[in-house]
């Protein structure tokens, strides 16, 4: 599959990095003589922070190209995302080029925030608006807003690749988050404008309050809470009349001076000037990357989405043979690390922990056989720590069987690098009926299973480190 992309800005460069990480091949063409160094920065960020929301690896990594001609980026590609400025001459012309050179086939987005379909297409171009959020390689959301055909497509599309695609029936100037965060920013302006609040304190009243709420339940649904337990009923009874109070000033503007601005800058520059573009955006991707992977343990709000996206990662089954198999392939996230920026030794534990799954669903021993009632019970762990991790690191857990018989198996994990072993686990688990909570036979299917693991590891010799207490 092939992107190509159309403006390589920050949003442009977001795109490329969301679809290269996902195993498409990415052109992108812009003029900027800067464009290719512009693009690189943010897709390094991306192979930092994306693979660290996931417990599986993300796909190969696709080719990234640039062309100095649209004409050579668009052919041959199944999506093409256009991020030029927000002028809608400019989008006219740059659409028409990618109409005439484009497949026919190809989904064409436009990531414009406040353009409609109807006036992106009236000089007679083909496209939708596929409107994201920044940063495109870690936000979900995208607003799709056109033909309804089209958006269908593009939807299936841009779930492949881990994004939540909505889809806006009619079309309105700036779709539907962007009119959301207009209502907040106006009342922001209005609250420095008349002294009230600094952008640091109105930043904190976001991050330290509802938005930590939106970030999993949204706006009505904090709402339904609030009103108790006779849910939104309750709540718009209580609170309604307050919309008829003169609270906010949404209907009115703060005149854009330049003494707000510069009163806005200086308060920017006071609040967070100490800190360089790229390191805030370093630090919002940490933070984005831990609440997301907290959100997806819950099953909430993106978390669900990136479960999904995992879901589809696919794991193929593997046959039993000589060598010690691949369990586990994933990048450490920014959470696993402590106050010295290493890898916590619990969560070698959790390596070795996921590998032992992955084992059991190769022998037959997954989620649908623990539904069923029967299981493997972890009896007794042992970890040695070889070599220190750092957040962002690609590593593997190969298994070795060292015994399979009967109620009993025996594992031994090797947590690996490039630069070799960083880890061994060495694992016992007893079967069990869990109806009864004790030992019993597995199922045949699932002996049977195991014991050619087990004969097929049985010429191996024994790695170091096995059978050791602490020594």
């Amino acid at each position: 599959m092939k992107a190509a992309i159309v403006g390589g800005g920050v949003i442009g460069g977001g795109w490329a990095a969301r679809f290269l990480l996902n195993g498409w091949d990415v052109a992108v063409h812009d003029p900027d003589p800067e464009a290719a160094r512009k693009v690189a920065t943010v897709v390094d960020g991306a192979r930092r922070a994306l693979p660290m929301l996931y417990d599986a690896a993300l796909p190969p990594e696709g080719t990234l190209a640039f062309e100095t001609r649209l004409e050579d980026a668009v052919r041959d590609a199944d999506w093409v995302q256009e991020s030029v400025p927000e002028r809608l001459d400019l989008k006219h012309r740059v659409l028409a080029a990618i109409d005439a050179a484009a497949p026919e086939g190809a989904v064409v987005g436009s990531s414009t925030s406040g353009f409609k379909p109807s006036e992106l297409i009236a000089q007679g171009a083909r496209a939708i608006v596929a409107h994201p959020f920044n940063p495109v390689y870690l936000l979900p959301l995208v607003e799709l807003v056109g033909d309804a055909a089209t958006c269908a497509r593009a939807a299936d599309t841009l779930r492949a690749v881990g994004m939540h695609p909505l889809h806006i029936r009619r079309e309105i100037d700036a779709h539907v988050a962007d009119r959301l965060l207009e209502a907040v920013w106006r009342e922001a302006l209005w609250l420095v404008t008349d002294g009230i609040a600094t952008t640091a304190e109105i930043d904190d009243a976001i991050r330290m309050g509802f938005g930590l709420r939106w970030a999993q339940m949204g706006l009505f649904e904090t709402y339904r809470v609030a009103g108790g337990e006779a849910g939104m009923r309750h709540f718009m009874e209580q609170f309604g009349p307050a919309l008829a109070w003169p609270w906010t000033k949404l209907m009115d503007v703060p005149a854009f001076t330049p003494e707000l601005v510069e009163t806005i800058a200086a308060q920017s520059d006071a609040q967070s000037g100490h800190l360089s573009i790229r390191e805030l955006e370093a630090s919002r991707d940490r933070n984005l990357v831990a609440i997301l992977r907290a959100l997806r343990h819950a099953g909430a709000g993106a978390g669900a989405v990136i479960a999904a996206h995992e879901a589809t990662l696919g794991r193929p089954m593997t046959a039993p043979g000589p060598d010690p198999v691949e369990t586990v392939r994933r990048t450490v996230p920014s959470s696993w690390t402590d106050y010295n920026g290493h890898m916590n030794e619990a969560h070698y534990g959790e390596m070795g922990g996921q590998a032992t799954d992955r084992f059991m669903e190769l022998i037959g021993a997954g989620p649908d056989y623990v539904a069923g009632g029967l299981s493997f019970f972890t009896v007794e762990n042992h970890v040695r720590y070889l070599a220190e991790v750092r957040a962002g690191e690609h590593l593997r857990v190969t298994t070795q069987v060292l015994g399979g018989d009967g109620r009993k198996m025996h594992l031994f994990h090797r947590i690996e690098r490039a630069g070799g072993t960083v880890a061994t686990m060495e694992t016992f688990l007893l079967h069990v009926d869990l109806r009864t909570r004790r030992a019993a036979p597995p199922a045949p299917a699932v002996a049977a299973a195991l014991g050619a693991w087990a004969e097929a590891h049985a010429a191996l010799p024994r790695p170091e480190g096995a059978g050791r207490a602490i020594g």
